[in-house]
């Protein structure tokens, strides 16, 4: 059984409210889960103390058990000190270019440096 730390959907219509579960990784979102380990407020501004609560000692708990938590509640983690300072890729692989917009751009920065070259 993979379990995940990861955020369970409620609250009202365009009033979200998500709970920091444990939850088996086949599960549904809002499904069965096994324990909520804390609470994430996103109407909340970002410096409130009530955005992001943590129960601590059950998330480190969970952790050595195995848990893996998702990229935002890794975020959450890292920011409390509780895992290692979450890394975000900022362009995935599928939208990098591909290689003949590769070769255009490598070719306009020979023109340009060319161009400054001459000048």
């Amino acid at each position: 059984m993979s379990l995940k730390i990861r955020l369970s959907r409620s609250g009202s219509k365009k009033r979200p409210y998500y709970h920091i579960v444990i939850a088996d990784s086949r599960s549904p979102r809002d499904g069965r889960f096994i324990e909520k380990v804390g609470s994430y407020n996103p109407m909340l501004p970002s410096d409130h103390a009530e955005r992001v609560r943590l129960f601590n000692e059950r998330i480190s708990y969970w952790l050595t058990k195995g848990a893996q938590a998702t990229d935002r509640v890794a975020r959450f983690l890292a920011n409390a000190g509780l895992a290692e300072k979450f890394v975000y890729n900022e362009q995935p692989q599928k939208s990098a270019p591909k290689k003949k917009a590769q070769e255009r751009a490598e070719a306009a920065a020979k023109k340009k440096e060319e161009a400054e070259a001459e000048a």
